[in-house]
């Protein structure tokens, strides 16, 4: 039986404590759109998911309506575009990008993730081909995400792929310097990359996938902070216990919407992925979770530790409300996206190097980073290799979204609007790493025993 203590509960948390469901996310296969005439191709891709996804908008609305739940984003994940145009005569992909782009806008959603390829142990055509076309299509479309997956724990780490992708990094940045290489804030690049992942730059449909799944990302750190205020001088145990209890009621609330927009669009229900998401508005930090136990501010020692407790009491309290949990499932450190994490940058309390130890303990990596807009291919190259390390040796996710924003330099303020939010650019180490980077092959992957 639910109480009216429990509703009024629920009510404050979604207008007091920024609570929404981030996004609903329909994952769409395109594996039956391959065609050798890439107009062709192109055209399917167009028609499925015009078809399918033409009441994605209005359902997520009317649940909004009917429930009160804030749901902030709907989206689309469609099967790694490498693998799809591969079939095709095109050697530029750009196209695909705009069918995409134009598909995205004609149903109304935010974002369309999935202009992808994974590379971790090595390149087809198509995924050299979707690559070299990254920068453009990303420069040129509006709704478009980009990921690329460098590396696992049971491959190793492509290091050609590592060093190609700092370089695209940089055309990227370039190509879009007018908007303050607003193109580098669709790309990703991961390691032990999450076939299900809701949240966007890094969203596509796996191989593993349905035909058509919902899957739905939850947030909430406003909530998490206030019910830690409510213990304040309490251990970590008590601390511990508050946030999982907290997830719970979260999780429940995604799973409620999930299973609602599974129902009403006809589609199978898949994940709920129970990352904290920040957004930049105030209260509504990850950063400010972390300042709550007890750091005067967020990036000084203890930072660490602190977010590893809030991840897996995240976690924790998130499976006992859902029997489907996925995605990248933990705390979203995403700096301009977090009005903390800006606050603590601005303070020089963060740094870039601190942020890489947090990523050692949480989901995602550096995650909306803005860096000076001349700092070298090579240099980003390095800062993605040390994060695919994090990630291939401890078997967890990781990823880089790194912005070198074009003519910028350190202490410059980078605005990118709406939920990306404005960013400071950050210190990059000045020493250089281009003769490691050149190297190239693949790093091998890890032992399994001896672990330490």
């Amino acid at each position: 039986m639910i109480r009216t203590r429990e509703v009024l509960e629920t009510i404050n948390m979604i207008q007091e404590q920024c609570l929404d469901i981030r996004t609903i996310t329909m994952g769409i296969s395109l594996r039956d759109c391959c065609h050798k005439d890439s107009k062709q191709s192109r055209q399917m891709i167009y028609d499925k998911i015009t078809r399918l996804a033409a009441d994605l908008v209005k359902t997520g609305n009317d649940i909004e309506k009917e429930y009160g739940i804030p749901i902030i984003n709907k989206r689309v994940s469609v099967t790694p575009i490498s693998i799809i145009a591969e079939s095709s005569d095109e050697e530029d992909y750009v196209r695909f990008a705009e069918i995409l782009d134009k598909a995205a806008d004609a149903i109304g959603i935010n974002f369309i993730g999935g202009f992808s390829a994974l590379v971790h142990k090595g390149y087809t055509n198509g995924d050299r081909k979707l690559i070299r076309s990254i920068p453009e299509a990303l420069s040129s479309t509006k709704l478009v995400c980009s990921s690329v997956n460098v590396a696992t724990s049971k491959a190793g780490i492509n290091m050609d792929a590592v060093r190609e992708m700092g370089e695209v990094i940089k055309r990227a940045a370039e190509l879009s310097k007018d908007d303050n290489s607003l193109a580098c804030a669709k790309l990703v690049v991961f390691s032990n990359v999450p076939e299900d992942n809701p949240f966007m730059a890094g969203a596509f449909h796996g191989i593993g996938e349905p035909e058509c799944v919902i899957n739905v990302g939850v947030s909430g750190p406003g909530v998490v902070k206030s019910a830690l205020e409510k213990v304040r001088g309490a251990d970590f145990g008590t601390v511990s216990e508050t946030i999982k209890k907290t997830a719970f009621k979260i999780t429940r609330m995604g799973q409620l919407v999930a299973q609602e927009a599974s129902r009403r669009l006809n589609t199978e229900f898949g994940i709920v992925d129970l990352s904290l998401a920040p957004t930049p508005a105030v209260g509504d930090s990850v950063a400010y979770i972390l300042e709550e136990m007890g750091l005067e501010k967020c990036g000084a020692h203890g930072t660490t530790a602190a977010l590893a407790l809030l991840n897996d009491a995240v976690k924790k309290g998130g499976v006992m409300a859902s029997s489907y949990v996925g995605g990248l499932s933990g705390a979203f450190i995403p700096v301009s996206e977090d009005a903390g994490m800006i606050e603590a940058v601005k303070a020089g309390a963060l740094t870039l190097e601190k942020l890489e130890a947090m990523t050692c303990v949480c989901s995602v990596g550096l995650d909306m980073i803005v860096i000076p807009g001349d700092t070298s291919a090579s240099t980003i190259s390095a800062i993605i290799a040390d994060e695919a390390a994090i990630g291939m040796i401890n078997n967890k996710t990781t990823a880089v979204r790194v912005i070198p924003a074009y003519g910028k330099k350190v202490g410059d303020i980078v605005e990118f609007g709406g939920l990306l939010g404005s960013g400071p650019v950050m210190n990059v180490n000045r020493f250089g790493s281009e003769e490691f980077i050149k190297r190239g092959g693949r790093i091998p992957a890890p032992i399994n025993s001896l672990r330490n």
